[in-house]
């Protein structure tokens, strides 16, 4: 039998490099001392300050007091050491970079955070595996304020060089407000936004070292860094409202999401304020969806009938794949989890807040998670074994790593 804990130094420090999830280096260094000591823990993310985006072109005032910040965050999968019944559970956290070891708790699919988290988290009791990183651009305004409500699209990084003591260069790839394409360079500190937009861009995605988009008839195309511009790498494909981009086992998917407008219903007390704000009170129900694999000889999406193990997620600033039996070996084989309109309510209150659904392959059903208690337990609130676990102290809404 081999002995791990002999493995040499330089074949150590090798592989500790390869491993891009911090919480996965943890675990690594946490095997044993001498594993521990072959390997330096990651440089934490620096907060990049960016400049704000242009209203067309190029960015003019890149040392503005106004603009964005950029962060990072983990979508995480915890599970029990001794998990034989027990399913996992989905958290995203975002590191505080001013108290070292402090993370804040937010829902995996959306930027809801939860701060009445009832313990501390300490991740070496648990099995923890990254299933999706995202960044996140927040604005902040000229004494530095950072205003969590202003709209802003999903955006990718490329880490271009991360060695040494230089700050990590990067380009980041957004969707600007007019629909087109915006790319960021951090050795320059410029935006430039890419005019090529015969539709809205719907969704961007880092798969396989390259920054792709797709707009809203599907057509898909690469962003060329060198030069900036635009190559098209699969046709479009027609029929859905809201297109989304997924890396899947080395794949990329294409999730097309099919939306049906309907007005909400209301009393007649409402009838005139309805009349007067039609818009507010149309409903965007989410009904079915397809999904896509790309075949790049082809430059075509191919539709795929049957996901398998396969549970797609679709959130608000990243989407991910994951393995059901990892998570929901009973149930979450060949379904979509997303956030979106799923059923009218009675309670125009109720429309503000939109629904967590889960979409079923097999059946071609959508369902809301709450009312099956199987995906609930993957959501807020925490289990009991993560809230009662042994050796846990009271710090509210704190996650330690």
């Amino acid at each position: 039998m081999v002995d791990w804990a002999t493995l040499p130094k330089d074949l150590l420090d090798l592989i500790s490099k390869r491993l891009e999830s911090s919480f996965d280096l943890i675990q690594f260094r946490s095997v044993c001392s001498s594993w521990r000591f072959s390997a330096e823990p990651k440089r934490p993310l620096p907060t990049h300050h960016l400049p704000i985006l242009p209203d067309n072109g190029f960015s003019l005032f890149p040392d503005s007091s106004v603009g964005f910040r950029l962060s990072q965050r983990s979508v995480l999968l915890i599970k029990p050491h001794e998990s034989h019944n027990l399913f996992g559970w989905l958290v995203k956290i975002e590191e505080d970079v001013t108290v070292p070891r402090k993370m804040t708790l937010l829902d995996p699919l959306s930027d809801r955070k939860h701060e009445d988290f009832p313990r501390s988290l300490d991740m070496s009791r648990f099995k923890v595996r990254e299933l999706c990183r995202e960044f996140k651009l927040r604005y902040f305004n000229t004494i530095g304020d950072v205003v969590d409500s202003l709209y802003l699209e999903k955006a990718v990084v490329k880490y271009l060089d991360s060695s040494g003591d230089a700050e990590y260069t990067f380009v980041l790839l957004t969707i600007h407000v007019s629909g087109k394409l915006a790319v960021f360079k951090s050795c320059d500190r410029t935006w430039t936004v890419i005019n090529d937009m015969p539709s809205p861009y719907d969704d961007v995605i880092l798969f396989d070292g390259h920054l792709f988009a797709v707009d809203n008839n599907g057509r898909t195309v690469v962003v060329e860094l060198s030069c900036l511009e635009l190559t098209l790498v699969a046709n479009p494909v027609f029929g859905g409202d809201k297109k989304f981009l997924i890396e899947s086992c080395g794949e990329m998917l294409l999730v097309d999401m099919y939306l049906s407008m309907e007005e909400v219903d209301a009393d007649n007390d409402v009838a005139e304020e309805i009349f007067e704000h039609h818009a507010f009170y149309v409903n965007e129900r989410t009904v079915k969806f397809k999904v896509f694999k790309f075949v790049e000889k082809e430059m075509s999406w191919v539709e795929v009938k049957d996901l398998g193990d396969k549970m797609l997620f679709l959130g608000d600033d990243c989407s991910f794949s994951a393995s059901a039996s990892d998570i929901l070996p009973t149930r979450g084989a060949n379904s979509v989890v997303f956030n979106g309109n799923v059923f009218n309510d009675d309670n125009l209150g109720a429309m503000q807040d939109r629904d967590l659904g889960v979409f079923d392959f097999r059946t071609g059903k959508i369902e809301l998670v709450h009312k099956l208690p199987e995906y609930a337990e993957l959501f807020w609130p925490p289990p009991r074994w993560i809230t009662s676990h042994e050796g846990a102290e009271d710090h509210p809404g704190e996650t330690s790593s």
